[in-house]
């Protein structure tokens, strides 16, 4: 007799229908497991045996085969434990073998019996979704699982005898119940940072369009400071970015007693990060920071002391929104919708420029730490921003400076007027940094004395023609934060005063 349960396979965010087909025949004792499965796969049948023995089911002396189909994509992971199982208890008589056909099951299987938390549940039940099918999964994974769709039949046992008892009939199981993370006040607010109006103003500009931003200045200036107060001023996400960003959040195993929040992710990696770690990798091809920040922010501190490879490597996630991720027998594409914030020194002794400091090698100190950033990754930021050192008189000012709360409703308005715009132009973009060339040279057309400034900007500082809309995106969201139909020759001045950053980026420029 074959047996066969529905599970799914991952390939980076998309979950892919396999059959786990089970057959209990005479022949010599053994459990085999076929079909291009990984070690942890392999494992699965201590795991299987183990757990089935605990509760009080015993494999009968017969030739067990177990083929994982379609058999030439590969399978990885521990979630293959429990459809294994239940194939093998539906072969067996165990449970009813009809029971599991409007099913899709993942589960990891520990030795007494009890079912453990997996990741990418969520995957999971958006494709049993798909299938027009239930989800039986681990108990702690029910919460989000059922995010899937509320109609959505969904099971979650804690072990094996309980789904066996509720297919018996003696324990029904309820569905389990969709829930948002609660955040407090927990985020650090811009009333802290004393002085740096400048640099809170550029802030301001890339939260309310989503553009990417480069601080440079001497250590202890408040550029990290100011990066850590950006998620306290940025919106929350819309449902469909939820969504993208759980799905991540899932196959990666970073749902907390799976729920799922609002929140816009902050990642902030080492500079000692590798290329894998950051646009994602290894043997089973997992998201890497630049995915697990889409549509939230990537913080690079120390920005020139990655490797030059490493920061190369984000250009096509910030031109494009996404990873891919090639293999030799597979490809996985992750998105990769990101906002990068970056914070540096001007050279590597930290101090070139400020008063009474004299480099030991002069100018060649910052032209060498600079150059670490390559022409192509500057050219993809849009405001590049000078933080110098805070004043003595900043410090000991009792000013109340302006909180997050009040620099995010303008920024929640900005947001809104920037998506009513873009549904009205019948196109999925909810910000202006992600608009396509062609519509913002439609939406922010300058006027007459804008298109005057910005030519002779464009032949004195010889933009490139990416530079050249990134300074009309940032004018729009200037001039949206504004709440201006137009944009104006000050919203463009603006912009490119944010472009050309300065002397201290000149070198690197």
């Amino acid at each position: 007799m074959v047996s066969i349960v529905k599970t799914v396979a991952f390939q980076g965010v998309e979950a892919i229908p396999v059959d786990v087909q089970v057959m209990v025949a005479p022949g010599k004792i053994a459990m085999t497991i076929v079909g291009l499965a990984d070690k942890a796969v392999a494992e699965s049948r201590e795991r299987v045996q183990a757990a089935l023995h605990a509760s009080g089911l015993s494999i009968p002396p017969k030739r067990v085969t177990i083929n994982l189909a379609p058999a030439d994509l590969p399978k990885e992971g521990s979630h293959y434990d429990l459809p294994i199982a239940l194939g093998l208890m539906a072969a067996l008589g165990a449970i009813p073998p009809d029971a599991l056909e409007r099913f899709v099951v993942v589960g990891e299987l520990s030795l007494d019996g009890t079912i453990a938390k997996i990741a990418g549940t969520l995957p999971a039940a958006m494709g049993a979704n798909i299938q027009n099918r239930g989800l039986i999964c681990p108990y702690d994974s029910g919460p989000e699982a059922a995010w899937a769709d509320p109609d959505m039949e969904i099971l979650a046992p804690k072990s094996l005898i309980a789904l066996a008892n509720h297919f018996k009939g003696t324990q029904i199981l309820s569905r389990p119940t969709a829930s948002i993370r609660k955040h407090g006040d927990d985020l650090p607010d811009l009333c802290d940072i004393k002085g740096q109006e400048t640099a809170k103003r550029a802030l301001e500009i890339a939260a309310a369009g989503s553009h990417n931003m480069l601080m440079v200045g001497p250590p202890g200036s408040g550029k990290s400071m100011l990066a850590a107060r950006l998620p306290s001023i940025l919106p929350a996400l819309e449902a469909r970015e939820l969504l993208e960003v759980s799905m991540i959040a899932s196959i990666a195993g970073n749902l907390a007693g799976g729920q799922l929040t609002d929140r816009r992710p902050f990642r902030e990696p080492h500079h000692s990060a590798s290329m894998a770690a950051m646009v994602g990798g290894g043997i089973r091809a997992r998201p890497g920071e630049v995915s697990l920040a889409h549509n939230g922010v990537l913080f690079l501190d120390e920005f020139p002391e990655f490797s030059p490879q490493v920061l190369d490597s984000l250009r096509q996630p910030l031109e494009t929104g996404v990873t891919s991720i090639a293999r030799v027998n597979h490809r996985v594409t992750y998105p990769s919708r990101i906002q990068l914030i970056a914070a540096m020194n001007p050279c590597r002794c930290g101090m070139a420029g400020e008063p009474g400091h004299t480099c030991r090698r002069g100018d060649r100190c910052a032209a060498d730490y600079q150059a670490r950033i390559s022409g192509p990754l500057l050219d993809r930021i849009d405001l590049r921003v000078e933080v110098p050192a805070v004043s003595a008189a900043d410090i000991m000012t009792r000013k109340t400076a302006e909180s997050s709360a009040d620099v995010a409703k303008r920024v929640s308005i900005a947001r809104e007027i920037q998506k009513q715009r873009y549904l009205q132009e019948g196109v999925s973009t909810l910000t202006n940094a992600t608009a396509s060339a062609s519509l913002i040279e439609k939406i922010a057309a300058p006027d007459n004395d804008g298109v005057k400034l910005l030519r002779e900007a464009a032949e004195s500082l010889r933009f490139s023609a990416r530079a050249y809309h990134r300074i009309l995106k940032t004018a729009r969201t200037i001039a949206d934060l504004e709440q201006s139909q137009t944009v104006g020759c000050t919203h463009l001045a603006e912009a490119i005063a944010y472009r050309i950053a300065g002397n201290r980026l000149a070198v690197a420029a």
